[in-house]
């Protein structure tokens, strides 16, 4: 057996797990977290740029047949997650000095890998308890609020659910295929037997778990909420982009019919119209993103009707535009003392007094969130609403599309207190760190070339 096609197909794995050696290395030789920032931020990049290079190369492999395979839209996929992992690692810098944070996302990053090349029920679940067990940790790893433990344990049950779930329906494809193979969900989804249609429900469920899908999403709120802002961001960022990209793995190129597509259909649209109305009424920023994801997560949702060679590269465009948008509002947050105090919209009224550049770029974000043109927020929904109208669903693009604009509303609120009030607030009023801005300068020019240029990036897709 020759080592060198296992070593290249995992050399973003392999780098993310160097990196986490000398993390842990670190931390059980030295107490002082030197340079822990920065070779976390090496690591990924790294890491990042071995994939993309790959990529771009066309370099395909299967290195364990049946189990784990690597082509150039999962290698880009890694990429893409690994490139939004810089901007949260940036962002950290304020609230965790220690190595405890960068282990953990490290190890997360490297489930979320294992999940966009896995070619099995088995690999699958191993990516995905890889990547949702650190964030457990990562919910109460600051402890700012007593709202964290709760926060991290609701966390922790709606992940299990979604395991189990996952379980019982890879469990069923198995004794209706006789493989566990990831292929067996896409030849269910055209199936009739009552088995096959039990078992693609349940994964798909599993999915919906994940993702914070309605009636799926209730405890997701309070998990947000209860995190501190690097983890807010990371959960809202890249476990959202992990599990949507490897749902494109997992339904590949197959073609939905009902009543299955009518399920992917109805369940992202109540996302779509809850999310959106439940966002109007919150008072604390990190609960109203909460809401905002749980709507996101439906038009990504959408992306799977549309025609499967078209499903990468709606989600990987979408999640580039949701995910950088969402990690400059973060970045760009002024940092408090009091973590409730910070989170509260009301402290962010007479922002643009204050901290003028804070302020816009916030609402640049706001505004690419609620979709509007010429924001690359705007372009993505396009894109999304665009390919499920081609595929004949025209009846559910149309009531997604009327579901988006009630995120207007809250959306524009945040915008109004950031310019529209000159009232001064309690909190709020430091200065986000140079790296946090260095974080919200990355997500700005990426933003501004996806508005630009759209043509280009979907066409790097």
């Amino acid at each position: 057996m020759s080592w060198s096609p296992i070593f290249v197909a995992l050399l973003p794995e392999h780098l993310l797990l160097a990196g986490i050696v000398a993390l842990v290395t670190l931390e059980i030789g030295s107490g002082k977290p030197r340079a822990t920032l920065l070779l976390s931020v090496l690591t990924v990049a790294a890491a990042c740029a071995a994939g993309l290079a790959l990529s771009l190369g066309g370099y395909a492999a299967t290195p364990f047949p049946g189990q784990y395979s690597v082509d150039p839209a999962a290698l880009l996929g890694k990429a893409l997650v690994l490139a939004l992992a810089v901007p949260v690692l940036l962002i950290s810098r304020e609230d965790f000095a220690g190595r405890e944070f960068h282990i953990l996302v490290l190890s997360s990053l490297y489930g979320i890998c294992l999940m966009l090349s896995s070619d099995s029920f088995l690999t699958l679940f191993l990516g995905i308890e890889l990547l949702s067990l650190p964030v457990y940790v990562l919910v109460l790893l600051a402890f700012r609020r007593p709202e964290s433990a709760e926060a991290a344990l609701k966390y922790l049950v709606l992940g299990g659910a979604a395991s189990a779930t996952l379980l019982m329906g890879a469990s069923l494809l198995f004794g209706w295929s006789g493989s566990l193979e990831l292929a067996s969900f896409a030849l269910a989804l055209g199936s009739s037997d009552p088995m096959a249609v039990t078992g693609a429900v349940l994964v798909l469920v599993a999915f919906f778990l994940k993702a914070a899908i309605v009636p799926f999403h209730a405890w997701a709120p309070d998990a947000y909420e209860g995190a501190s802002v690097p983890v807010t961001a990371f959960m809202a960022t890249l476990v959202k982009a992990g599990v949507l990209l490897a749902a494109v793995r997992l339904f590949g190129t197959a073609p939905l019919a009902r009543p299955m597509s009518d399920l992917i259909a109805i369940l992202p649209l109540a996302s779509i119209v809850w999310g959106n109305l439940a966002a109007m009424r919150q008072q604390s920023f990190r609960r109203m993103i909460a809401y905002s994801s749980i709507a996101h997560a439906g038009y990504l949702f959408y992306a799977f009707l549309g025609e499967g060679t078209l499903r990468f590269q709606a989600v990987a465009f979408y999640v580039l535009a949701y995910a950088t948008m969402n990690l400059l509002a973060f970045a760009s947050l002024p940092p408090a003392k009091d973590d409730t105090a910070r989170d509260r919209l009301d402290n962010l009224k007479g922002l643009f007094h204050r901290r003028p550049y804070a302020a816009v770029m916030i609402a640049v974000a706001m505004l690419s969130l609620a979709g509007l043109p010429p924001f690359p927020g705007f372009i993505a929904k396009f894109l999304i609403f665009k390919n499920a109208i081609a595929a004949g669903f025209t009846l559910y693009a149309v009531l997604g599309l009327v579901g988006s604009y009630l995120g207007i509303y809250f959306y524009l609120r945040v915008v109004q207190f950031l310019f529209m009030s000159a009232e001064e607030a309690s909190a709020n009023r430091g200065t986000p760190g140079r790296l946090a801005l260095g974080a919200g300068a990355i997500c700005l020019v990426a933003g501004v070339v996806m508005s630009i240029v759209p043509g280009w990036v979907l066409g790097q897709l």
